[in-house]
């Protein structure tokens, strides 16, 4: 077996892995539940390389990537559920009928009106869907994913409701949303009740989210920016910490935070 830049090369690489005569003991034992969750974490490489820049890596992550719908293709096909082909169609066939102004005859119009379109047909989608599985009072939240990261997910379930006219009117009406609900987590931990706590904070990072959505920011991108931020300006305290030859944690308080100071300030510059 040699590698390929043809896809069939992948498709029988990973038959071969699954072959009980032959096989990989460790392939062979996995199933979609054991899987998935490297198929989220490949994702989430590809968004790392991305964000660096690094496209060696992303070549290589996105590799990592394509061998998912392929692994659980392959497990499907052993079962009889679909094949690669079938997903391959899926797909195909699915971007065709929501491009009718590239495949059809529809006149494209300008972005706003693409994205109209595609929406309309998602909502036809859907209600077929439902159909087929004989839910005859379909969500407009049913397909958004409950293993989204908590924070996209909340962004997307606005955005979904916003369509149906569920919102806020402006961005001044969530920042006042936003100030409210961080008053009832300071109003929740007076009183002591943890339960009623986490639930205040929970509202409140929803309504962060939403907030997001209005100022046309993606909630999960800008958080990983801070976290990455944050990240880059404490490497920089633990270094200014060896520099003065000072444990971080016997440092205290004002001393690290004269450091974080320091990056800040370069980063303002």
């Amino acid at each position: 077996m040699q590698p390929s830049r043809d896809i069939a090369r992948l498709i029988e690489i990973m038959a071969a892995l699954r072959n009980p005569v032959g096989g990989c003991p460790w392939d062979l034992e996995q199933d979609f539940s054991t899987i998935r969750h490297y198929t989220i974490e490949e994702a989430y490489e590809v968004a790392d390389a991305i964000e660096r820049q690094d496209f060696a890596d992303l070549r290589e992550e996105l590799g990592d990537l394509l061998l998912q719908p392929i692994y659980h293709a392959q497990m499907a096909s052993e079962a009889g559920h679909f094949d690669i082909g079938d997903v391959i169609y899926a797909i195909t066939d699915k971007l065709i009928r929501r491009h009718p102004h590239v495949f059809g005859d529809v006149d494209a119009g300008n972005s706003a009106a693409s994205e109209q379109r595609w929406e309309a047909i998602k909502a036809q989608e859907r209600a077929a869907k439902a159909a087929r599985k004989g839910d005859a009072t379909p969500s407009i939240l049913d397909d958004v994913p409950n293993v989204l990261p908590a924070l996209a997910r909340a962004e997307k379930l606005t955005k979904r409701a916003a369509k149906v006219g569920f919102d806020w009117p402006d961005f001044a009406s969530v920042k006042a949303k936003v100030d409210e609900e961080l008053a009832e987590v300071a109003e929740a931990q007076a009183s002591g009740d943890a339960a009623a706590v986490q639930e205040e904070i929970g509202d409140l990072l929803f309504a962060v989210a939403n907030l997001a959505r209005h100022a046309g920011v993606d909630a999960e991108a800008a958080l990983r920016d801070a976290n990455y931020k944050f990240t880059r300006r404490f490497h920089h305290v633990e270094a200014r910490c060896r520099e003065d030859g000072i444990d971080p944690k016997q440092a205290g308080l004002e001393r690290l935070d004269g450091y974080w100071n320091e990056i800040r300030a370069a980063d303002k510059a």
